[in-house]
C-alpha cells in the first residue's frame, strides 16, 4: 500500500486568497508522488485536503497541482528547503481542472502536525 505524502500550500495569486477565503495555509495529502514504474513523468498531483476552502461560492476539498515551470517536475520538492513553486487547479463545472491559483508546495513534517496538535486553541 502507498503510504500518503503530507503536503503544506501556500497560496501566493490571487494576492487575496487569504482574505476571500479565510483560510492562510492549506494542509492535505496526495499518493500521486508514487510511481509503479509505469510513468515516469507523473507530472500532476491530486491532493486531497485535510479542511476544504469556500471561494466564489464554491466549496473545494481537492486541488490538482503542477509545476509552475516549464522542464521542473513535482519530484523537486524533497529537494526544496522552503517550497516548490506549483500552479493549482481546482474542479470546473463540468468535471475538469480548471488552474486558477499559483503557490508553493512543501512536505508536511510529522514534527509540525504535533507541534500544532498540542498548540492550545
Amino acid at each position: 500500500m502507498t503510504t500518503h505524502l503530507k503536503l503544506r500550500i501556500h497560496v501566493t495569486e490571487p494576492w487575496d486568497f487569504e482574505r476571500i477565503t479565510g483560510v492562510d495555509e492549506l494542509t492535505g495529502w496526495t499518493i500521486d508522488h508514487a510511481s509503479d514504474g509505469t510513468d515516469d513523468n507523473n507530472q500532476e498531483w491530486e491532493v486531497t485536503l485535510d479542511e476544504g476552502f469556500d471561494y466564489n461560492g464554491r466549496r473545494f476539498a481537492r486541488l490538482l497541482v503542477s509545476a509552475r515551470y516549464v522542464g521542473e517536475h513535482l519530484e523537486r520538492i524533497f529537494d526544496a528547503v522552503v517550497g516548490f513553486p506549483v500552479r493549482i487547479a481546482h474542479r470546473s463545472g463540468d468535471g475538469g481542472w480548471h488552474y486558477a491559483y499559483a503557490g508553493m508546495l512543501s512536505v508536511r513534517r510529522d514534527t509540525e502536525d504535533k507541534a500544532k496538535e498540542e498548540t492550545p486553541s
